[in-house]
C-alpha cells in the first residue's frame, strides 16, 4: 500500500515509550504516535490510551518514503475537547473627574510642571 499524508489507516501497536507509541502499518512500514498526538488533553501515561497489541485507527501526519516511517496521530481522529469557558475579569478604571484630555490639556499644564521640577532640582 502507498501511504500519503492525510490518509486514515489501521495499524498494530508494537511498543510504548514515555514519548510515544510505535505502530506497524504493514510488514514494511511503521510509524510513531508522539505523546502530543495521543489526545487533545494532557497525557501523563500513554498506556492509559493504547496497549501493545492494540489495533488502532490513526491519521498519517507525515510519511518518509525513503525510510518507510510515518508520523501518526490519534487525536486528529477524535472530537476536540470542549473546554469550559473561564470567567474573565473585566478591569474597570476608577471614575475620574471629567476633564478634557489631549495635547492641549498637557500644553496648558507644561509651564507649571517645568517650574515645579526646577524647584525640586534646586532643593536637592
Amino acid at each position: 500500500m502507498k501511504y500519503k499524508t492525510g490518509m486514515i489507516v489501521e495499524g498494530k501497536v508494537t511498543g510504548i515509550q514515555p514519548y510515544g507509541a510505535f505502530v506497524n502499518l504493514d510488514s514494511q512500514n511503521a510509524g510513531l504516535i508522539h505523546i502530543s498526538e495521543i489526545s487533545d488533553g494532557f497525557v501523563k501515561d500513554i498506556s492509559k490510551y493504547v496497549q501493545v497489541g492494540d489495533h488502532v485507527k490513526v491519521k498519517i501526519i507525515d510519511f518518509d518514503k525513503k525510510h518507510h516511517q510515518a508520523r501518526l496521530s490519534l487525536k486528529a481522529l477524535s472530537k476536540p475537547r470542549v473546554r469550559k469557558a473561564r470567567r474573565q475579569h473585566v478591569y474597570q478604571a476608577p471614575s475620574l473627574p471629567s476633564m478634557k484630555l489631549g495635547f492641549q490639556s498637557i500644553a496648558s499644564h507644561m509651564d507649571a510642571w517645568v517650574k515645579e521640577a526646577e524647584v525640586n532640582i534646586l532643593q536637592k
